[in-house]
């Protein structure tokens, strides 16, 4: 368990997944810079956090909920979280064997299931990185609303379709995996050496980044002393 003060970002566990070098860069070095697809999937987001709660027949859908683990050590927020009503059958199901899949709303009768849904630009396709976002932001729900969720999805704009992502026994291992290595980067201060991989070509922080100057065993400082090197006529 961690305490209030060692929160960190929940979205930093997508990066620290996809490239741990990147999450070092944003949040140790502050690091940052736009491209085309950032700035469409910032205006994507903020449409899914206009804050408020919609009702939807059995469907109860809340923007921008506010998010904290302690067992994670994380805090952050969801684009969407929805509730669902379950049926009487369920609900008496549920009372009978104490599972905690729903939970009571105020204002309405009966239990609700609560099913996290985050919203990405692109589209519908399988991202690792996502899925681990959307299991942390489950664990946050959990306990929080101290219930069991056992599944989201990843809504994409591009096709306007949902992915279902189950909250498996696996993800939630590399969910927790996740968040303790972002604690301990973090902790440490120290950014990875950069690895040139087929992912980076369409990174927003490459020009930063550099990974194929700095990865592997060369470094910035090599790279400088080569250039001089050149530019005074030698051969590097």
């Amino acid at each position: 368990m961690y305490d209030e003060d060692d929160l960190v970002p929940l979205s930093a566990l997508q990066h620290v997944v996809f490239c741990a070098r990147r999450a070092a860069l944003v949040h140790i070095e502050g690091a940052w810079a736009e491209s085309a697809s950032t700035v469409e999937g910032s205006i994507f987001h903020s449409r899914a956090h206009e804050v408020g709660t919609e009702v939807r027949s059995e469907v109860r859908i809340a923007h921008a909920v506010r998010l904290r683990s302690l067992r994670l050590g994380v805090t952050g927020q969801a684009d969407v979280v929805e509730f669902h009503r379950l049926t009487d059958t369920e609900s008496e199901s549920e009372e009978s064997c104490n599972e905690g899949l729903g939970i009571p709303l105020e204002g309405s009768t009966g239990l609700w299931k609560v099913y996290p849904v985050e919203y990405k630009v692109g589209r519908r396709r399988s991202e690792r990185a996502y899925e681990v976002q959307l299991c942390g932001q489950a664990i946050c729900l959990e306990e929080m609303l101290r219930v069991e969720i056992p599944a989201g999805a990843i809504f994409y704009g591009k096709t306007m379709r949902r992915l279902e992502v189950c909250f498996d026994t696996r993800l939630r291992a590399e969910t927790e995996s996740a968040a303790h290595k972002l604690h301990e980067m973090l902790g440490q201060g120290i950014t990875p050496r950069a690895e040139y991989g087929k992912k980076c070509d369409g990174c927003s922080l490459l020009s930063l980044c550099m990974p194929k100057v700095a990865g592997g065993d060369r470094s910035v400082k090599s790279y400088i002393e080569r250039s001089l090197r050149c530019q005074g006529g030698d051969t590097p």
